[in-house]
């Protein structure tokens, strides 16, 4: 059927016709009909035209997605040499989060490790929780300059928590960890000179070891992070710095940074130099400092070699007394130089993704430094603890996608892992002044089977079960043999890790 627009339409060309007509100017109604025909063909396009224009702006933001598979902190050409996408857009978001609950076959109680560990081996618990929600925002300004974001939740969003104190007979007492609700883990703005000089300072992650570097929860096949270097050393670690890094076209990529200090005063047994890091203060101290570096190799296709480290004093980084004060005593000369080395690696190609990481790291005047904090007054930051020398870390996981054997679930890009995981650790792996198996329980050998599902890219479906094999040592009846019960766990999570470019 014709409409009111055609009508009108023909009528007009009609009427032009009818006006200037003579003998030489005929139209006939076949004319006519062809004419009409082709105004409904011309007014059909131009309806589905605008019909699908409206579609989309009804359906559709102003701002639309697509994901990209460049992580925040790596640069475009760390980026290329994986094989991934470049992004050209100015506004990235994105973040990763976890959703676990686990039962443990073991005791929760802070005398587990205490002289009667056999009162609590029939002892068992269960927790669900969050262990991270982070939210990323980053923006390329041009012209080189750019900033990044990233807002933690840990544990649902608080930082603050009531606690039992294993050195004060067991009473509650309310912490405040990092002293706000809520962590700001990265804010840096970058200056991008080349491929091969980038300078960006703020509070940036630093890249020691394998988890630091590679924290999204779809980096790793266990629900929680891998207990070694997690235990160690502070993760995510994040300090406020000044970083120079840069890539090359054959696959090398590095980073040198420089930054404050970790603060002795918190230094303990269970974790050794972790609580260090960060500040309970409003401010960072920065009376000492230090230097991280990191070399990535990705030369080869599905493989990445990676060498990092960090070397600082920690021992004046406090405001428990002056330098006036540790001058004219016995911790004159006490630096309490932290030095670590670790060398990580993860293959993934054909199916086949294997990782692997190793740690070790070494504390001067370790004695003198558990002295001084177990004499610091009662409410002070310190936890008044023993500190070791020397702790260690290592692991190692594999896991073979038996998706890769369906083709259609190939195509449809579905990924179901079987995965095994080994670690070993020890926080107190040297200490001095003490009986030899006093802290045994600070180190141990886990190890752990699960699967990891991934429905789509971005989210994982985790479950494993893990067992925690405590050292053996000398018991009080002079015998050897084992000294604390041994701890196995079921956990299940699911997991979210994306990044999105916006377009305009």
């Amino acid at each position: 059927m014709v409409s009111k627009h055609s009508i009108c339409c023909i009528l007009l060309i009609t009427c032009a016709l009818g006006a200037y007509a003579d003998d030489s100017i005929k139209v006939s109604s076949a004319d006519l009909q062809a004419l009409i025909q082709r105004v409904e063909k011309l007014e059909k396009s131009v309806s589905e035209r605008e019909k699908a224009d409206s579609i989309a702006l009804a359906e559709s933001p102003k701002m639309v997605t697509k994901e990209i598979s460049q992580k925040p902190g790596e640069n475009a050409e760390q980026a290329e040499a994986k094989g991934l996408e470049r992004p050209h857009n100015r506004f990235i978001i994105g973040g990763y989060g976890e959703v676990t609950a686990k039962h443990c076959f073991f005791s929760n109680n802070y005398l587990r490790y205490g002289k009667n560990p056999e009162k609590y081996k029939n002892d068992h618990y269960g927790e669900f929780d969050l262990p991270h929600v982070v939210i990323y925002m980053g923006y390329d300004f041009g012209k080189g300059w750019s900033v990044g974001t990233e807002i933690e939740f840990e544990h649902g969003g608080t930082e603050s928590a009531i606690e039992i104190e294993e050195e004060e007979g067991g009473e509650y007492e309310a912490e405040v960890e990092r002293g706000g609700e809520v962590a700001l883990e990265q804010f840096w703005l970058q200056k991008k000179f080349n491929n091969y000089a980038i300078l960006r300072a703020g509070m940036q992650v630093i890249p020691v070891g394998g988890l630091n570097a590679h924290h999204e929860p779809t980096e790793y096949f266990g629900v929680y992070r891998n207990e070694g270097e997690f235990t160690i050393i502070p993760s995510t670690w994040h300090e406020v710095g000044l970083t120079f890094m840069g890539s090359t076209k054959n696959g090398w990529h590095y980073q040198a940074m420089f930054l404050p200090g970790l603060d002795s005063d918190r230094f303990n047994r269970k974790n050794w130099v972790k609580p260090g890091a960060g500040s309970p203060y409003e401010f960072k101290l920065a009376n000492v400092f230090a230097g991280a570096a990191r070399v990535d190799y990705t030369g080869v296709k599905g493989l990445r070699l990676s060498l990092s480290g960090y070397c600082g004093n920690s021992f004046r980084n406090t405001l428990s007394k002056s330098n006036a004060e540790l001058d004219a005593s016995a911790y004159k000369n006490v630096k309490g130089t932290v030095s670590i080395g670790a060398f990580d690696f993860a293959y993934n190609d054909h199916g086949v993704i294997l990782r692997g990481s190793a740690m070790y790291g070494h504390l001067s005047d370790a004695a003198l430094i558990t002295q001084y904090n177990i004499a610091m007054r009662k409410g002070s930051v310190s936890s008044k603890q023993w500190v070791a020398s020397d702790a260690l870390a290592a692991g190692i996981e594999a896991g073979y996608d038996f998706f890769s054997l369906n083709k259609k679930l190939v195509e449809k890009k579905q990924k179901f892992y079987v995965f095994a995981r080994y670690d070993y650790y020890d926080s107190m792996f040297r200490y001095d002044n003490q009986p030899t198996d006093m802290y045994a329980w600070c180190g141990r050998h886990r190890a752990a089977l699960g699967i990891n599902y991934f429905p789509i890219k971005q989210i994982g479906v985790k479950a494993e079960f893990s067992y925690g094999i405590l050292k053996n040592g000398v018991r009080a009846d002079g015998t050897r043999g084992k000294l604390y019960n041994d701890e196995p766990q079921l956990a299940v999570g699911i997991v979210y890790a994306g990044f999105y470019k916006l377009d305009r």
